[in-house]
């Protein structure tokens, strides 16, 4: 019996790291190194200022210069990269997540959605103006169509072949499709060009599963968080680029002439740019470490130790290390029956639904008139709105976001997050009646709330979605990835309803105008607060499940 325990005992300590394994590379770095990120929170600053600045920029001169100096920071992260290749075994955790955030943050870069209208306009393929957002929600839609079909494909090869490859394709995918986009000459193009894009970016899945994977332990909630704020960010920055750098022969008359190819296709200034960033984030992302384990860890694990011990152990353990030799591969489980996994899945994709029909219906709303209940904003306020919120999104998550999630915990946030967006979104309406600074000042601090509870109740839900599958011994390394995917997939389902459905019922609204109930874009916000208060109250029990219940 004592000779017994002592076997368990020693099977539980020891820990094995194989050679030229790329995870048990992590791993062993992971238990070496201990401490806050800092760094990776500094480079976070550095990125997103340099990214905010050069947006914000008043003239072509100060976007030129804002530019170089992201360039060149971006260029000092590389040289340090690379000069700390040749001693990637010392690497610090730090890089890792500002690489994720880089990533992350390319991922989400897409610029549409400020000039998906003007887009559409210039197709000619709406016959009177309130139909353009019904045009303009296929677009959108497209690209979630994409993703919901190729997602769990693409965490099976992460979880087969690794994370790194897919994490490179993707990133090369954004350069070679978002430049494409921005020389569409027809609706039809667009909507192809975005549709790949979308099965090519299937790619939230791997990244999230690769940040559990890069740090320890008590740092993958804040992993997890720089995900959701640099996809936060990347939502908000990417189409204020658009609404700044959208027909630059128009707003920059003395420096794009119209015959020039920023003339002849007025938006692809915006996306060339997004995907100059992205070639930065390609380089840097060569570097990056692979956390997929080349073998079965736990069972080789168990199976040395018993070599170790099979000289002095009786014949029932070695009856026990045989049977655990048996099992070369252990059964995967059915993630379909994981129901803290599912039920958080189905939370998320309420939500994903909401916020992407929000996305949508901002921008078709303030650059409408205000005749049909709109703000008349130019594509230049909308990106000055979306740019100062993702500055107050940044500021939120990095600054409080942990000392509250510390406090009150990933779920209870969720609901709080959630419960304070419906009051917020019912007043939006109420806005359009506003006019010069008033109006300005008022739909900033409004967008800034909005956005912040945005991504504030996604990172509870990405902590939730990360317990429910790391608390659960049923699922190996090699599932983490396909989880993730199956996450992906199904949002990405809801998702494609949003744009479409989100703009067909804008384009509809403004027909109302003086319809006895909630007429105009009350109409509108009223239906995001719907699904929104639906969300809310799946957040509850019996629906959603802890992984300890």
């Amino acid at each position: 019996m004592a000779r017994t325990e002592n076997r368990n005992a020693l099977l539980e300590t020891t820990r094995e790291y194989y050679e030229n394994c790329p995870g048990c590379e992590i791993d062993r770095l992971n238990e070496e190194q201990r401490g806050v990120p800092y760094r990776n929170l500094s480079y976070i600053w550095i990125v997103s200022l340099c990214t905010g600045a050069s947006i914000h920029a008043p003239s072509f001169i100060s976007f030129v210069v804002n530019s170089l100096s992201c360039s060149l920071r971006l260029m000092i992260l590389t040289c340090e990269v690379i000069s700390w290749g040749c001693q990637a075994k010392y690497l610090s955790i730090d890089l890792y997540n500002t690489a994720i955030f880089f990533y992350q943050l390319c991922q989400y870069l897409h610029c549409s959605h400020s000039f998906t209208s003007w887009y559409i306009r210039d197709f000619h393929i709406a016959e009177r103006e309130e139909d353009i957002g019904f045009y303009a929600g296929f677009v959108g839609s497209s690209f979630m169509i994409g993703r919901a079909l190729t997602s769990f494909f693409w965490g099976w090869l992460a979880d087969r072949y690794g994370r790194k490859p897919i994490i490179l394709i993707g990133t090369a995918s954004v350069v070679v499709l978002n430049a494409l986009f921005g020389l569409s000459t027809s609706f039809w193009m667009a909507l192809s060009i975005r549709f790949l894009l979308g099965c090519f970016n299937s790619l939230l899945g791997t990244i999230r599963a690769y940040a559990s994977e890069v740090c320890r332990e008590e740092y993958r909630s804040m992993a997890l968080s720089v995900v959701s704020t640099s996809r936060g960010i990347g939502m908000i920055i990417g189409p204020a680029i658009g609404g700044f750098l959208a027909q630059p022969a128009e707003n920059f008359p003395n420096l794009f002439a119209e015959s020039s190819i920023f003339g002849r296709f007025p938006y692809f200034l915006p996306c060339l740019v997004i995907s100059v960033y992205a070639v930065g984030v390609l380089v840097a992302c060569w570097w990056l470490p692979e956390t997929l384990h080349t073998h079965d860890k736990k069972v080789n694990k168990r199976c040395d130790s018993c070599d170790v011990l099979e000289a002095s152990a009786e014949e029932s353990d070695e009856k026990d290390c045989v049977s655990v030799k048996g099992r070369k591969t252990s059964q995967k489980a059915n993630l379909l029956r994981n129901w803290p996994l599912m039920s958080v899945i189905v939370v998320y994709c309420v939500f994903s639904l909401q916020e992407i029909a929000y996305v949508e219906i901002f921008s078709l709303w303030a650059v409408s008139d205000k005749k049909y209940g709109g703000l008349s904003f130019s594509s230049q306020d909308v990106g000055e709105v979306l740019a100062i919120s993702g500055f107050g999104l940044l500021l939120f998550q990095l600054l409080l976001y942990p000392p509250i999630e510390r406090v009150l915990g990933p779920l209870p946030v969720t609901r709080l997050s959630a419960a304070v967006s419906i009051p917020l979104l019912a007043s939006y309406p109420y806005i359009t009646m506003l006019s010069g600074i008033t109006l300005h000042l008022v739909i900033n601090i409004a967008s800034i709330l909005r956005n912040t509870l945005s991504v504030t109740l996604v990172t509870g839900l990405f902590i939730l979605q990360n317990n429910a599958v790391a608390s659960s011994k049923s699922f190996p390394q090699s599932q983490r990835a396909a989880a993730n995917g199956i996450s992906m997939t199904a949002m990405s389902v809801f998702k494609a309803f949003g744009p479409a459905g989100g703009g067909a019922l804008f384009s509809w609204a403004q027909k109302r105008q003086v319809a006895a109930f909630l007429p105009g874009d009350q109409l509108v916000f009223f239906a995001l607060n719907l699904v929104q208060f639906i969300g809310l109250l799946l957040t509850f029990k019996p629906f959603l499940a802890q992984p300890h219940e």
